[in-house]
C-alpha cells in the first residue's frame, strides 16, 4: 500500500509538472477596458492556453483611476501580474512611479515603434479615437461641429457635453490640448468651456446617452461609445475632429507587466497574445469598433481605418507627464475643490 501510495503522488506531481500544469496556471490583470470588450478576449485567451484568467474591472465612472489607484496602493505586495489600459497614458504614470518591468514581447514588433516603448516598458495595440457625435435632428447640416474649439462657439451655448474630465479618456484629451496649447492657453480654454455652459457627464457613455436623447446636440466621446449608438440605429452622427487642423486624438490599448506579480511567466503569455493580429481582429469586430495599429489585420468593411484619420502629434510621455501636472486645476474646475 506504501509503495502505491508513493507511485500516485510521484504520478501527481509529475503531471502537476507536465502537460496538465498548464490547467492548474493562472494570471491576474487589472483593466480598465470595458467588460463586454474585454471579458471576450480573457475568455479565449484562457480557452487557448488553459491559464485561469482572474480579471479587475474598472467602473464606468472612474476608468481608468481606480485600478490605477489600486495598483498603487498594492505596490508593496503587487497582487495583479498585468495592466490592460484603454489609454496610452496611465500605464506610463505607473512607470514612472517604478510599478513596471520590462518585458519586450516577439508580438511588440508587429506594432508602430510611435505605439511602443523602446524598452518594453509597455507597448500599445487597438486603437480608439475621440470623436464628435451629434444629434442629426437638433443639429442642422450647415452647423455640424467639427472642432474642439466648438465647444466654446456661442451658438452651441448650454447644447454640448463633455466627461468629468477628472477621470478616463476625457483626462487624456485635456493633458493633450494642455501639452498641444501650453498651460496659458488651455486654462483659458477651459474657462471659455465654463462660460459657454458645456454640460459636464459621468462618462462618454453619458455624453453618447444624452446626444441621443436630443438633451444635448452633440458632446465629445469615444469611437467605442459612438459605435454602440450607430449601430442601434439612433439618431446620430459620427465627426473626427479637427482634420484640418492640429488633428483627432488617437488613443490605443496598452499593456504592461507588473513588477513583483507573482506569475510572471503566466503575465507574459497573455501579454503575447493582446498583442496579437488575432487580438486586434477580434476587437476591430466586437462593438468596440477598434483600430488595429498592426499591419496585415482583417477589419470591417466600413469600420474606421487608422491611416484615413488624421492624428494630433502627441507624445504619450509628454502627455502622462501633463495629466498629473494639471490635476490639481481640473478638480477645481469641475468644483472638487
Amino acid at each position: 500500500m506504501k509503495r502505491i501510495w508513493i507511485g500516485g503522488l510521484v504520478l501527481l506531481i509529475v503531471g502537476l509538472l507536465s502537460g496538465n500544469g498548464s490547467a492548474a496556471a493562472e494570471v491576474v490583470v487589472y483593466t480598465s477596458e470595458d467588460q463586454v470588450f474585454s471579458e471576450p478576449v480573457l475568455n479565449a485567451f484562457e480557452a487557448k492556453t488553459g491559464i485561469a484568467v482572474k480579471a479587475v474591472y474598472d467602473t464606468e465612472e472612474t476608468k481608468s483611476t481606480g485600478v490605477v489607484n489600486r495598483l498603487l496602493a498594492e505596490r508593496a505586495n503587487p497582487q495583479a501580474d498585468v495592466f490592460w489600459s484603454n489609454d496610452p497614458v496611465r500605464p506610463i504614470v505607473l512607470h514612472t512611479k517604478g510599478l513596471l518591468t520590462a518585458y519586450r514581447s516577439p508580438n511588440r514588433e508587429r506594432i508602430p515603434p510611435r505605439y511602443r516603448d523602446a524598452e518594453g516598458y509597455w507597448t500599445g495595440f487597438s486603437a480608439r479615437a475621440r470623436v464628435i457625435i451629434y444629434d442629426r435632428h437638433l443639429v442642422t447640416p450647415g452647423a455640424i461641429p467639427h472642432s474642439v474649439l466648438d465647444l466654446i462657439a456661442p451658438p452651441w451655448k448650454g447644447q454640448a457635453a463633455l466627461a468629468n474630465p477628472l477621470f478616463g479618456t476625457s483626462t487624456i484629451h485635456a493633458a493633450a490640448l494642455f501639452t498641444i496649447w501650453g498651460e496659458g492657453r488651455a486654462k483659458t480654454f477651459f474657462e471659455q468651456m465654463k462660460h459657454n455652459g458645456v454640460r459636464i457627464a459621468t462618462s462618454n457613455g453619458e455624453v453618447r446617452d444624452l446626444v441621443a436623447a436630443g438633451e444635448v446636440a452633440w458632446g465629445f466621446t469615444d469611437t467605442d461609445d459612438a459605435h454602440v449608438a450607430v449601430t442601434e440605429q439612433k439618431p446620430v452622427e459620427v465627426v473626427y475632429p479637427d482634420q484640418d487642423g492640429f488633428g483627432t486624438l488617437i488613443m490605443p490599448n496598452m499593456v504592461v507587466m507588473i513588477k513583483g506579480g507573482p506569475h510572471p511567466e503566466p503575465a507574459k503569455q497573455l501579454i503575447d497574445y493582446l498583442l496579437s493580429a488575432e487580438v486586434e481582429e477580434q476587437l476591430a469586430f466586437s462593438p468596440a469598433a477598434q483600430m488595429p495599429l498592426g499591419p496585415g489585420v482583417k477589419t470591417p468593411e466600413r469600420g474606421p481605418m487608422l491611416a484615413s484619420i488624421k492624428g494630433m502629434e502627441v507624445d504619450y510621455v509628454q502627455v502622462a507627464e501633463m495629466l498629473e501636472k494639471i490635476q490639481p486645476f481640473l478638480s477645481t474646475w469641475v468644483g472638487y475643490r
